[in-house]
């Protein structure tokens, strides 16, 4: 039986559900006029920008498919290879627009859904999350579906020739989501620090007062940085943990069916998501466990059926149940990073609850305090992720075939990944349940409304803390996959090529040394970004609170199209030179210190990431929250000098959210 099958079944299933939910989520009402004006005005900026940054990585892309083309006339690259970077780009991109269109549909009816009950507030806001899962994995998987019928159908039986192909195709999604990560991440991150700075820490008003001018911007900000920005980053984790895998497939001797597990595991996850996604669900006067426990069981029923799929997928297959083993020891990583994820940034643990004692002190014990949690959590993450490689390598054979080892760790990836269409959901949750209160709050929907809304709102912070661990950690395992992949294909190519990984070989040393530093420098380069961006949206904050007659007594409305702006043109102009070093180093490695040192700087990059972006991560989460758990009338509550010192620890923890991509 062709498994393959069950690639484009799955795939056009979730994009089915992805317009289930939408639908859903569009049938509720939307509120009052204010909160349809709210939810307007959030809108079409996050059109605009979109709109804006899209055009302008049109550019690039023509000039990369031009030289693609150029080097495909030339017998360089496969001939398929400029186009499928096109539609890679075009998917990756499409995933983050449609999930972005209804996240800013949806602020406004969570709100106005949480006046009715926190169940009905939480279902609406978890629909339209859906609707960002199931359009990542949809898409993703159709795309690879599409291209592998047309290269089966040129080739053959040739499986070296579809895989060496395929393996190539990631780059159109790697190149939108380097991109759309960056730019949406210094708008948001922007806008936040800003409004931030001036609203709540100079002039004393509270968090989405409406007087301020940039908390339109800063909502904004949340759909086109953690919704399309995310959307477009793990689509392209997504597709790169299977194209990788199926092309190690074929290298270790597997033919079309080692081709065919990844995919199939892929469609499997979207069927177990989809159940999963019903199980999500709460009580009136929930807490912040009670609210956890909801989103965990749907993302735990549905690893539980993707376990019992995957056995089955394997004895069908008639492959060596090492691998169903490989598989399960990658999809519990994934589980475990979110759950110490979760542990290490929630208000509902002790690190955060320790964190929020430290603002009694002020606010510098309270950025040392986070700047040490965040170094402290690295420790586990890093031993998961190295057990799940150790065990899927054994498992699978690696200590016989060192292939079937490296086609273990990247089936690992894949099984990390094969539930992202749930997983996605509750972390693209966030932004819309972060919408919706500050439209509660701008609307004066009431305590009760808005203590809901802070629930929705203080539960999505940390599972936009547990989606970014879950995407760290799949991109960490991706990421040695494509290593292995990118070997693989030199050794294709150049058979007889001296692969001297060596430490002790200089070009390995060096390429180690510039892999383990770029991590560093892009952050570096995304944190001034936003702090440039950021002083600008405060000079104009300022200017406003000062110029505008009656604004600060409520009488006045604010020009929030001004912040918009600005933080549109910051945006562009400052994700160019972190975009472009990501591209150029290793093209610029290649050519000086050839594959080998290439291998290095992947390897160096690799691992300094990941554990700078779980620290970075880590931080900047439990800073949000612990200002959430102080908000909660905690030390002192809204308004007191631990509050004021909470507010600066989550105003430096926005860029480190950034930085972690």
């Amino acid at each position: 039986m062709d498994l393959t099958i069950l690639a484009p079944i799955g795939a056009v299933l979730a994009l089915l559900f992805a317009i289930f939910q939408a639908k859903k989520v569009m049938s509720e009402d939307e509120g009052t006029d204010l909160m349809k004006s709210l939810s307007q005005k959030i809108r079409t900026g996050a059109d605009a920008y979109l709109k804006r940054q899209y055009k302008s990585v049109a550019i690039v892309f023509v000039v990369l498919v031009i030289i693609f083309a150029i080097l495909a006339a030339f017998g360089q690259v496969n001939t398929f290879v400029p186009v499928a970077f096109v539609t890679g780009g075009v998917f990756s991109a499409l995933s983050g627009y449609c999930g972005m269109k209804i996240a800013t549909a949806a602020n406004a009816r969570t709100a106005n859904a949480a006046h009715h009950s926190l169940n009905k507030g939480l279902k609406v806001a978890f629909s339209a999350g859906s609707v960002m899962g199931f359009t990542v994995v949809g898409l993703g998987l159709l795309d690879t579906s599409i291209w592998f019928y047309i290269l089966k159908m040129v080739y053959g039986d040739n499986t070296q020739a579809i895989a060496s192909a395929l393996v190539t195709f990631g780059m159109g999604a790697s190149t939108m989501a380097l991109f759309a990560r960056v730019g949406g991440g210094i708008f948001t991150k922007a806008a936040d620090v800003g409004a931030d700075l001036v609203g709540k820490v100079e002039a004393g008003i509270p968090e989405d007062d409406p007087r301020n001018p940039a908390v339109i911007a800063d909502n904004v900000g949340d759909n086109v940085g953690d919704v399309a920005g995310m959307g477009a980053d793990l689509y392209e984790s997504y597709a790169g943990a299977r194209l990788s895998s199926m092309a190690l497939g074929v290298s270790a001797g597997l033919g079309f069916q080692g081709m065919m597990i990844p995919m199939a595991l892929c469609a499997l996850g979207i069927f177990a998501s989809i159940i999963g996604s019903f199980f999500v669900k709460t009580e009136e006067g929930a807490d912040q466990k009670k609210l956890l426990g909801s989103l965990r069981k749907g993302t735990y029923i549905s690893s539980v059926l993707v376990i019992i799929a995957a056995f089955a997928l394997i004895k069908v297959s008639g492959l060596s149940i090492g691998l169903f083993f490989a598989i399960i020891s990658g999809l519990l990583a994934g589980v475990l990073i979110g759950y110490f994820t979760e542990y290490y940034t929630s208000d509902s643990y002790k690190p955060t609850q320790h964190l929020a004692e430290t603002s009694e002190t002020g606010s510098a014990t309270l950025i040392i305090g986070g700047l040490g949690l965040g170094m402290k959590s690295t420790a586990i993450p890093t031993v998961i992720v190295g057990v799940a490689v150790l065990i899927s390598y054994f498992v699978s054979g690696g200590a016989e075939s060192f292939n079937m080892g490296l086609y273990g760790i990247s089936l690992a990836a894949v099984g990390m990944l094969s539930t992202l269409g749930i997983t996605l959901a509750t972390d693209a949750y966030g932004p819309v349940a972060d919408n919706a209160g500050g439209i509660a709050e701008m609307a004066g929907l009431g305590e009760e409304v808005r203590n809901r809304t802070d629930a929705l709102d203080s539960l999505g912070n940390t599972t936009a803390a547990t989606g970014k661990g879950f995407a760290i950690g799949s991109a960490a395992l991706t990421a040695l996959a494509l290593v292995a992949s990118y070997i693989d294909q030199v050794k294709l190519i150049a058979p007889d090529y001296n692969f001297d990984l060596s430490v002790m070989n200089p070009p390995v040393l060096i390429g180690l040394l510039i892999g383990a530093m770029l991590p560093f420098v892009f952050a570096a380069l995304t944190m001034e970004s936003v702090g440039r961006a950021a002083q600008s949206i405060v000079v104009e904050v300022r200017r406003q609170f000062k110029s505008i007659p009656g604004l600060m007594e409520g009488t006045a409305e604010p020009d929030y199209r001004s912040c918009v702006d600005l933080c549109t043109k910051s945006a562009l102009h400052e994700m160019v030179l972190p975009a472009v070093l990501a591209i150029v180093v290793p093209v610029i490695v290649g050519l000086i210190m050839g594959v080998v040192g290439v291998t290095g700087m992947l390897a160096g990059a690799t691992v300094s990431g990941f554990v700078l972006a779980v620290m970075m991560s880590n931080s900047g989460g439990a800073w949000d929250n612990a200002k959430k758990y102080i908000e909660a009338g905690h030390h002192g509550g809204k308004g007191s000098d631990n509050h004021k010192a909470a507010v600066v620890g989550d105003t430096v923890g926005d860029p480190f959210n950034l930085s972690t991509f």
